[in-house]
């Protein structure tokens, strides 16, 4: 199935955010990598500017934004909920990495409705809003510092959704600059540089051809692992040739 239309079938559910700019920032989140359906539970301030502020570029997934009384009603309509929690409970699902759990999400994605579940700030998710979730999945953080915020926590599993929709291979925006690559130097170019580096360093006394050694053999090693560029042939090329003009080894311009 296209991964655009999987990624149209996550939700993404806040239960009771206490901070509009979490949501501005998890809105924001969102949109960078492709999901755009914000189901938002018992928000304590929304709208709100502050929300728009931290949402950067993403407003039209605020304002789509769905706020509901219940979880189950963010929910009504999807076949399969993964709950983001810190630890594991005592009921409910049993706790899984997000990279394999998000993958099952993404599969369950292409026969219909799903959601990614996140709690509170301060709470996290109760007892009974993880029930109504068929998986839960915890972020593997610092054990010394786990304190992650609301935006950090939906940007991470959305970046996984991204990932796991596109197979691991999402498509890279086009620069809008000039490619900072050329084409492959070819053997003929590449020779000619060596035949221009070898004149150099032996007209400099660099190099003496009656006594060679391995100069040139790890000179070629050398350029052989940059696998050179025309441009950077034209490049290394120009700066011999200046070299010959400042020593008077070559022919002045």
């Amino acid at each position: 199935m296209n991964p655009e239309v999987l990624l149209s079938r996550i939700r993404v559910v806040l239960c009771r955010p206490s901070h509009p700019g979490n949501i501005g920032a998890a809105a924001r989140a969102m949109k960078t990598m492709g999901l755009s359906r914000l189901y938002l539970v018992e928000p304590k301030q929304f709208p709100d500017p502050e929300a728009d502020t931290r949402a950067t570029g993403a407003i039209d997934v605020l304002a789509a934004a769905q706020v509901v009384p219940t979880l189950k009603d963010a929910l009504a309509g999807t076949s399969f909920a993964v709950a983001l929690s810190a630890r594991q409970r005592d009921i409910g699902p049993l706790l899984g990495a997000p990279r394999e759990t998000v993958a099952r999400l993404i599969g369950e994605a292409g026969e219909g409705e799903v959601a990614l579940v996140f709690g509170n700030e301060t709470m996290g998710l109760s007892n009974e809003e993880i029930l109504h979730c068929q998986a839960a999945v915890t972020i593997p953080t610092n054990p010394q510092f786990s304190s992650l915020n609301l935006g950090s926590a939906v940007q991470v599993l959305c970046y996984e959704c991204r990932m796991a929709a596109f197979a691991e291979r999402p498509p890279i925006a086009s620069p809008l600059t000039t490619p900072f690559t050329s084409p492959p130097a070819t053997n003929d170019e590449v020779e000619g540089f060596y035949a221009h580096l070898e004149q150099v360093m032996t007209d400099t006394g660099f190099f003496n051809p009656a006594q060679p050694g391995r100069l040139l053999p790890k000179l070629r090693r050398l350029f052989g692992r940059a696998r050179l560029e025309r441009d950077e042939i034209n490049i290394l090329r120009g700066i011999l040739a200046s070299t010959q003009v400042k020593t008077s080894h070559g022919r002045k311009a």
